[in-house]
């Protein structure tokens, strides 16, 4: 198990997607500098939405406009699902799946095969790996599993990621601590799906019996953030940690999709719309300063104007902060695929509602948050994130990657403002 460090020259990663992708990136990068392949610029798809992959395939044409002479490889999981078509694609020297990306080998320049993509339904493993920073932030993220057991019908990922991975326990802990040793003061826990950890390992640990011991193995670390969570899957021990243990910061994402119960079980999604509003109001008694992100989706097969109206409600009745919104996108070869689908303009107009009602929770929060103080992560010298994950600008620059606390005097353009108190 070798151990990752990035600088500022070498191979460069274009990371579109989920922050497991950002962790990616960054093994990605180490083992393209240790295989001498330094010209390599590396773009790491995403297949969420065909929009996504669009993107995926105009960078790569982009990187070699730009780039006429450089190493260019296509990874990630547009490619795992469709390899034919970054195999195809002049612009492209080397076709890596989600498998390969991760593999040391596949970046020496001597491979003679161009392409390398596996079934991916068939990997049972994590590749060990030991990621001692992140290039240009200061926060680090740490894969805990990789791969989703569930069928939601409109979601391709599983067939790109392959079935639940989980890390070892004492893996986790030792690439923690290296991260606190280099200097992160903040951890995001990251995966595919965190909340179906340890289902694969032995003893089936759950994610919060991992956290509760990962912080009793890391006192020295300072901040942990979760990532997405399926509040159908949230065990006990997550909730005891937000009662008990402030490094877990009271910022949460939901992987929610929708508010309407109709809609959630032709998604095949475990939970209905009383669940997400049951967790919240479960850690807001436990942490009434909680906050909550949500990704929703608009315009799901067969949902009517009344089923999206649950949706909206839902902002309010939650209580939901920070809005990720995605327009419902096709993806050929799931179930969802061959439902009465939403017309296009439909759905174009609920993404946009959507999001105006997400402007709207997002300023109110902010606006709340003014007079009150809190600790600021410093992602550059002008700009932090607080606790709640609100970005925070100061009007004299702070060290980058250190935690300050600041008052809060005021908000700026979906900004807050603060003054550095100690």
């Amino acid at each position: 198990m070798t151990a990752l460090k990035t600088t500022d020259r070498g191979p460069r990663v274009v990371s579109l997607g989920c922050r497991l992708n950002t962790y990616e990136s960054e093994v990605m990068r180490s083992h393209a500098r240790t295989a001498g392949l330094n010209d390599a610029i590396i773009v790491n798809t995403c297949a969420v939405t065909k929009e996504a992959e669009r993107q995926g395939r105009q960078t790569l044409r982009r990187v070699r406009r730009e780039n006429p002479t450089a190493h260019i490889v296509a990874t990630g999981c547009a490619v795992q699902l469709n390899p034919d078509h970054y195999t195809d694609m002049p612009e492209v020297d080397r076709v890596l799946g989600n498998e390969y990306k991760m593999k040391a080998e596949s970046f020496f320049p001597e491979l003679e095969n161009r392409v390398l993509v596996s079934d991916i339904m068939t990997v049972r493993e994590t590749t060990a790996h030991l990621v001692e920073g992140f290039d240009g932030r200061a926060r680090a993220f740490v894969q805990v599993q990789q791969g989703c057991d569930h069928r939601c019908t409109f979601c391709i990922i599983p067939f790109a990621r392959g079935n639940n991975r989980s890390v070892p326990m004492g893996r986790i802990a030792q690439e923690v601590r290296g991260l606190v040793e280099a200097g992160y003061r903040e951890v995001v826990i990251t995966g595919v799906d965190i909340t179906g950890y340890g289902s694969d390992l032995p003893g089936a640990p759950t994610l919060g019996q991992m956290v509760r011991r990962l912080l009793m193995a890391v006192p020295e670390l300072p901040r942990l953030r979760l990532s997405s969570l399926d509040p159908a899957e949230v065990d006990d021990d997550i909730f005891q940690l937000i009662a008990d243990e402030p490094r877990v910061l009271p910022h949460f994402h939901i992987s929610a999709q929708s508010g309407d119960n109709m809609i959630l079980k032709r998604m095949k999604r475990r939970h209905l719309r009383g669940n997400i509003i049951s967790f919240c109001e479960r850690v807001r008694a436990l942490r009434p300063d909680a906050v909550f992100g949500a990704d929703l989706i608009a315009g799901f097969p067969t949902e009517t104007e009344d089923m999206f109206q649950n949706t909206l409600r839902l902002v309010d009745d939650a209580e939901l902060t920070y809005l990720h919104v995605f327009p419902y996108s096709i993806r050929p070869g799931t179930p969802a695929a061959a439902m009465p689908q939403v017309e296009g303009a439909a759905i174009k107009a609920r993404a946009s509602q959507l999001r105006e009602k997400g402007e709207v929770a997002l300023n109110k929060f902010l606006n709340a948050r003014v007079g009150a103080t809190t600790d600021a992560l410093m992602e550059r010298p002008d700009m932090g994130r607080c606790t709640h994950f609100a970005p925070i600008t100061f009007d004299r620059p702070v060290e980058a990657g250190t935690v300050v606390k600041a008052r809060i005097v005021g908000v700026d353009d979906k900004m807050l403002k603060g003054e550095v108190i100690a």
